[in-house]
């Protein structure tokens, strides 16, 4: 059934898209969009308009005459966070979630570092709301809650860092966020320690010090990390 308001497109996306970062139709196979127009019982022009979104992914190529056709993995869009929603929803969860952790690992220290240089006082503080939000959502089951903080802060960070690449990497971010929670790949409140590093983060920030920032958000990351071990292993 289409989820009302969503539209026809996004309903053959939410079962083709899953399907193809899944591995069911794997790199090399051909889709004939008037087939799937029948098998979802939608028209031609809805189909087009999907193919053209999963296109815009990379996930598919379309070519006259030969069909819709699936592309390598390589050259998938895996920085789009729908691609990254459907990968955090397949089997492949724990590579996915380890690959993405990395690259924060490998991204925000350096953001952070450049955050406390120059963060403006609106981002410094809108920062320390974040930090706050969280301690204050870190006990008694609060996830949702406590994602909406999380998810806050980071963006805050890369955006503060004022490099323009980093900032765009805001949504990539709150995704893997969103998919460690909504995956339960979490424990039942988040980690004391690492909720006081995020408040210490903030602390540097405002203070200026760019290599205690980049120190303590270095350990936010390794923790990540090592709750991975533990939970995704």
């Amino acid at each position: 059934m289409t989820t009302p308001g969503r539209g026809l497109h996004a309903h053959v996306l939410d079962t083709l898209g899953p399907a193809i970062t899944a591995g069911e139709c794997p790199p090399g196979s051909v889709l004939r969009t008037d087939e799937l127009a029948q098998r979802f019982e939608v028209s031609r022009s809805v189909m087009r308009e999907a193919v053209r979104v999963l296109e815009s992914m990379r996930l598919v190529e379309s070519r006259r005459r030969v069909g819709v056709t699936v592309r390598p993995t390589e050259e998938w869009n895996v920085y789009d966070p729908q691609v990254i929603r459907w990968r955090l929803a397949g089997a492949d969860r724990p590579r996915q979630l380890r690959s993405l952790t990395v690259l924060r690992s490998a991204v925000e220290p350096a953001a952070a570092a450049l955050a406390a240089r120059h963060a403006t006082a609106e981002q410094c503080a809108e920062l320390t709301r974040c930090a706050l939000g969280m301690v204050a959502t870190s006990r008694g089951r609060q996830l949702e809650g406590y994602l909406v903080h999380d998810i806050a802060f980071h963006r805050v960070i890369l955006t503060s860092s004022g490099n323009e690449m980093f900032a765009r990497l805001g949504d990539v971010v709150a995704e893997v966020l969103a998919g460690r929670t909504h995956h339960q790949v979490m424990f039942e409140d988040p980690d004391p320690a690492a909720v006081t590093l995020h408040v210490r983060v903030a602390e540097a920030v405002r203070e200026g010090d760019a290599v205690r920032a980049e120190e303590l958000t270095r350990q936010i990351a390794v923790g990540a990390l090592q709750e991975l071990d533990i939970l995704a292993p």
